[in-house]
């Protein structure tokens, strides 16, 4: 099984798909996309996603009713030192309605899309193909690395 290749400099736009491999410690997601979390927890890489990813994570949890998830969940997105929620400006609106319109993005992968490429990432890390159409993106597809 391979692992992720993290960039030598900048910073990692992780999608919410990353992000409930990793909370939930789902396998082999979680084993490929390891060396992030681990340079993210040694202070090494710094780790960026959309205030949409709060969202996104959150609404198994709480249709389930599982608040000891639902905690873990604000914990690793709200208290991580170096991992970054960024806020859904108007230039990423604007943004995310042009590759929307461009690429036939969904609206959520249209937002992460236009903040990882606002925010200047050097990897943007999914488990979607899709975002491969987006000019700009140096996507890591997990599925394909767990495969390797």
């Amino acid at each position: 099984m391979g692992v992720i290749a993290l960039p030598g400099a900048g910073s990692i736009y992780v999608d919410a798909s990353t992000v409930i491999y990793f909370v939930e410690q789902i396998e082999p997601y979680l084993s490929a996309s390891a060396p992030l979390w681990d340079a993210l927890h040694a202070g090494s890489q710094l780790v960026v996603t959309s205030d949409l990813c709060i969202l996104e994570v959150l609404v198994k949890p709480l249709r389930d009713g599982n608040a000891n998830l639902v905690a873990l969940v604000r914990n690793i997105l709200l208290g991580t030192i170096g991992l970054h929620c960024l806020p859904i400006s108007r230039s990423v609106l604007e943004s995310a309605a042009q590759l929307r319109a461009t690429f036939n993005l969904k609206t959520p992968d249209a937002i992460h899309a236009a903040t990882a490429r606002e925010a200047g990432c050097a990897l943007f890390v999914t488990n979607d193909h899709g975002f491969r159409r987006v000019p700009g993106l140096n996507g890591a597809v997990l599925g394909e690395i767990a495969a390797s």
